[in-house]
């Protein structure tokens, strides 16, 4: 396993670069993070940057490059962003082993560094 903090699909990484095509994004870096709140303490952050801030882990996958701020980077270690394309149409899917829980809405998470967060699903 690639000791990058976030591992991409390689379908992922096709509909991200669709989405900054269709965005004029290109050239920019895909942004996660972790932030405070969603229902299980905890959500995930996705956009474009064109700014590699103080202590970004930066990484590229599939043409797609990647940043992480280092708040965030341990909560994200070994995640994998996926996209599947299903009959009632397509969507990204996060795994990540750090948490402990999540909510049936898919972006709000705990792990056990957090888990005394109330859940308010």
């Amino acid at each position: 396993m690639s000791n990058d903090v976030i591992v991409l699909t390689e379908a992922a990484a096709l509909q991200i670069k669709e989405m900054m095509k269709h965005n004029e994004e290109e050239g920019a870096y895909l942004r996660i993070a972790v932030q405070g709140g969603g229902c299980s303490g905890l959500s995930y952050g996705v956009g474009f940057d064109h700014e590699v801030k103080d202590g970004d882990s930066q990484f590229e996958q599939f043409g797609i490059n990647i940043l992480v701020d280092k708040e965030s980077a341990p909560v994200l270690k070994g995640t994998k962003i996926d996209y599947k394309q299903s009959m009632m149409g397509g969507g990204f899917t996060i795994e990540n082993p750090n948490a402990i829980a999540s909510c049936g809405c898919g972006s709000s998470f705990r792990t056990a560094a957090n888990a005394g967060a109330p859940e308010e699903c």
